[in-house]
This record gives C-alpha cells, sequence and structure tokens, in this order.
C-alpha cells in the first residue's frame, strides 16, 4: 500500500488521525502532504481540526485529520 492508501484506509476505519498517529502507524513523517493529496488530486472531504495542549507550561497545538465522507462532488 501507498502511504496516501494508508491514511484512507486508517480515516475510513477510525475516523480521524493525527501527525503523531501516522508517523507511529505507519511511519509517515508528512501527513499533511499525504491529507493534500487525497483532498486535492482525490476529492475526499477531510477538516482540519487545531487541537491545543499545554506541556510543560509551554502551550502548543496540532492537527487532528477527520473524515467527513468519500469523494466530494
Amino acid at each position: 500500500m501507498t502511504d496516501n492508501e494508508f491514511v484512507l484506509a486508517h480515516l475510513q476505519k477510525w475516523g480521524s488521525i493525527t501527525p503523531k498517529e501516522a508517523y507511529a502507524r505507519y511511519g509517515i513523517m508528512r501527513l499533511s502532504a499525504r491529507i493534500w493529496d487525497l483532498r486535492h488530486k482525490y476529492g475526499h472531504d477531510i477538516q482540519s481540526v487545531p487541537v491545543g495542549f499545554t506541556k510543560d507550561g509551554r502551550h502548543g497545538y496540532f492537527t487532528r485529520y477527520v473524515w467527513r465522507g468519500d469523494s466530494v462532488g
């Protein structure tokens, strides 16, 4: 399977994915690029949801990508 296929299968099964999950499960380091492909090359409806966090007094965020259905249009 390609990285795009791994991400799409994960989204279809679990409903969402984070960069940490993509790296831990599939070794994918550029999840945002795979999401871009799935959206723009293949027309899938995937929402970006920013998730804020605080660790050791520092604030940050990461993106959770949420599956919204099969190809649009």
